[in-house]
C-alpha cells in the first residue's frame, strides 16, 4: 500500500471516530513508524509501505482509535518547545501549565519583591515545571519537585536527565508536603495540583456520566486529576500546610480549574498572611493562574529540610 493510501485509510477511520484533527493524528503517527514529517510524508505519497511497517502503524493506530493519548503512544510529548517523557503513570502537560510558567517567570525575571530560596515544585507529575525552572533559570541551585507517586517522579527523573539538569533537581516522595521536616522554607512555589471535580471522572460504573474526553478518563491517572467532590479537596490542603514552608517574602503560584476563582482567592484571603494576590485569565480568557505572596520582608536562603522515615 502506498503511503497516501494508507494516510487517508487512517484520517476517515479517525473521522469516523470522532476523533479531533484527523490529519494531524494520522501524520504524527505514521510519520512516526516511517521517521517522516509531515512535509516528507506528503512529498513521499506514492512511495510504497513495506509490510512490517503497514503493520506496525495498523496496531498503534488501534491503539488511538481506542482513544489512548498520541503522547502516550508515543511515549512523548512537547512542551515548552521541549521533548519530554510521558507515560500513563503522569499527566500529559498542556497549555495552561506554560501559561502558569510564563506567569511565573514573569513574575520571577522582573526581580520585584522576589525572595530568595529554594523553589518547589508541588505535584510535580512528569517533572516539566520543576525542569523548565531550572533551564530557565540557571541561577536557582536548589530546586525541588514532590509527588505522592514514585511511579511519576521516575518519569519526572528521567525527563530531568534527558534535560541535563539532575544534579540540580531532587525529586521526593510526599504527600504534599509532608516530607519537609521543620525549618523548610520555600522562596517560591508553583503548582498544578490535581483540580477536576471527582463528579466529572468516568469510574466505568453503571450509570457514570463522562464529561471529560474518553482519552483523560479512560487513560490518563486519575490520582493527579481527582480534587475531589468540588475539585478543591487538595488545594484547600495546600492552603493550610503552605503558610509553613513558604518563607515571608516568597511567591505562590498555582494552576487553577474553572468556577474555581472566586473560592481561591476567599481561601487564601481567609489565611491573612498573604498578599498580592491575583488571577491571571489564559488566553482563552478562564481564569487559570492563581498568585500570592507570603507577607513579611525574606531573609536569606537556607537549606531545605527533608524528614526522613
Amino acid at each position: 500500500m502506498r503511503i497516501k493510501e494508507l494516510y487517508n485509510s487512517a484520517v476517515r477511520r479517525l473521522v469516523a471516530a470522532d476523533i479531533s484533527d484527523p490529519q494531524l493524528e494520522v501524520a504524527v503517527l505514521l510519520g512516526h513508524i516511517l521517521d517522516m514529517d509531515r512535509a516528507q510524508l506528503f512529498l513521499a505519497a506514492e512511495q510504497d509501505v513495506p509490510r512490517p511497517q503497514t503493520d506496525s502503524f495498523e496496531k498503534i493506530l488501534q491503539r488511538r482509535l481506542h482513544r489512548e493519548p498520541t503522547a502516550y503512544i508515543l511515549g512523548e510529548c512537547e512542551f515548552w518547545s521541549l521533548p519530554f517523557r510521558v507515560t500513563h503513570d503522569v499527566l500529559i502537560p498542556r497549555p495552561e501549565t506554560e501559561f502558569l510558567l510564563e506567569m511565573t517567570l514573569q513574575k520571577v525575571r522582573s526581580g520585584k519583591d522576589v525572595s530568595p530560596g529554594p523553589v518547589l515544585d508541588l505535584c510535580t507529575g512528569s517533572g516539566v515545571i520543576a525542569i523548565v525552572l531550572a533551564l530557565e533559570m540557571e541561577q536557582w541551585p536548589e530546586i525541588y519537585g514532590t509527588d505522592y507517586s514514585m511511579q511519576a517522579l521516575r518519569v519526572a527523573q528521567a525527563n530531568a536527565v534527558m534535560h541535563g539538569v539532575a544534579e540540580r533537581v531532587r525529586y521526593i516522595n510526599s504527600d504534599l508536603f509532608s516530607a519537609f521536616g521543620p525549618g523548610a522554607r520555600f522562596g517560591l512555589i508553583v503548582s498544578n495540583p490535581p483540580y477536576v471535580e471527582q463528579e466529572m471522572i468516568k469510574t466505568g460504573d453503571k450509570g457514570a456520566t463522562a464529561v471529560l474526553q474518553p482519552e483523560i478518563v479512560e487513560h490518563e491517572p486519575h490520582l493527579a486529576l481527582d480534587g475531589g467532590k468540588q475539585g478543591l479537596e487538595v488545594i484547600e490542603r495546600i492552603a493550610a500546610g503552605i503558610p509553613g514552608v513558604l518563607k515571608p517574602g516568597g511567591w505562590f503560584f498555582m494552576e487553577i480549574g474553572a468556577g474555581q476563582a472566586e473560592f481561591v482567592m476567599e481561601l487564601f484571603q481567609a489565611l491573612s498572611c498573604f498578599d498580592a494576590m491575583h488571577i491571571y485569565h489564559d488566553y482563552g480568557g478562564q481564569p487559570r493562574i492563581f498568585q500570592a505572596r507570603r507577607q513579611g520582608v525574606g531573609f536569606a536562603s537556607s537549606k531545605v529540610k527533608v524528614a526522613h522515615g
